[in-house]
């Protein structure tokens, strides 16, 4: 079985081991080490993971607070979303295209750029 990331899933994790990385020496490669692990967890048994929609999965990394979401091509795993699990929840799910009849209900992502959403807002004390 193939793994593909979205080009959106791949910036998150550029994004969130070089923001490791800044915080500590060594802890990036300990990120990318994990997401690696959760990467072949996911290979070896894909429909083990918490289903959120139909076709969707979340599995969770161990040691940080990072969720990869993926679906199932064909003989791709597609991850859409390399998610912080603290930030807003559900930003990535205009990143998978409308079903249609065509298509038979199966999932289906795309990875156009979509619109980023809005940044919340959090007061300083």
């Amino acid at each position: 079985m193939r793994i593909r990331f979205l080009s959106t899933a791949r910036q998150e994790l550029d994004d969130a081991f070089a923001w490791y990385e800044r915080q500590s020496a060594g802890l990036g490669y300990e990120f990318l080490d994990e997401l690696d692990r959760t990467v072949h967890r996911i290979k070896a048994y894909p429909d083990s993971c918490a289903e959120l929609t139909p076709g969707l999965r979340r599995a969770l990394l161990s040691r940080f607070p990072y969720g990869l979401i993926y679906g199932q091509e064909t003989d791709t795993i597609v991850i859409v979303a390399v998610a912080h699990l603290h930030r807003e929840p559900r930003y990535w799910i205009d990143r998978l295209a409308s079903d249609s009849e065509e298509q038979g209900g199966e999932f289906r992502a795309s990875d156009k750029p979509a619109a980023k959403p809005p940044r919340r807002r959090t007061r300083k004390p």
